[in-house]
């Protein structure tokens, strides 16, 4: 089941965040950050109750918004859960009528498969490079940037 997270998800979406920024794969979060940002996080609960899966939603304009965070237990993966994350993001989209959505991935694949299309990181506004500076990998960074339009 997808909901919304709640306050008391926060430790596991950090641990679970940390556990593949560790890996390289996705940039990690503070716990301040995600307490700030809780609203934009979504996740993936399990039957048992275990958050086996996070993603985010985050407002960048007007009509700009990224999917960002996206993560799941690897025990979980290949049961179309990123793709069910993915899916409630684009719908929030529009709900909050936003039809452009971007991402910045190692996962070209992927989101390629979702209807996402690659595209130069400079059409980006410079708002959403904030983030790039917490980053371990900055200024030089090897994510691709991709974008639906809704």
């Amino acid at each position: 089941m997808i909901r919304k997270a709640k306050i008391t998800d926060i430790k596991k979406i950090h641990a679970l965040l940390n556990h593949f920024a560790g890996k390289g794969q996705l940039l990690a979060r503070s716990l301040s950050e995600l307490y700030d940002h809780l609203r934009d996080y979504a996740v993936y609960e399990h039957e048992d109750g275990a958050i086996v899966g996070v993603v985010a939603l985050h407002i960048c304009w007007e009509d700009l918004a990224e999917i960002r965070s996206l993560a799941v237990e690897e025990a979980f993966q290949k049961r179309e859960i990123g793709t069910k994350l993915v899916e409630f993001c684009l719908s929030e989209a529009i709900t909050f009528g936003i039809y452009k959505v971007f991402t910045l991935t190692y996962q070209v694949d992927f989101f390629r498969k979702k209807g996402f299309h690659l595209v130069n990181k400079g059409i980006l506004p410079h708002k959403i490079w904030a983030d790039c500076i917490k980053c371990p990998k900055f200024p030089d960074c090897d994510e691709s940037a991709m974008l639906m339009e809704l």
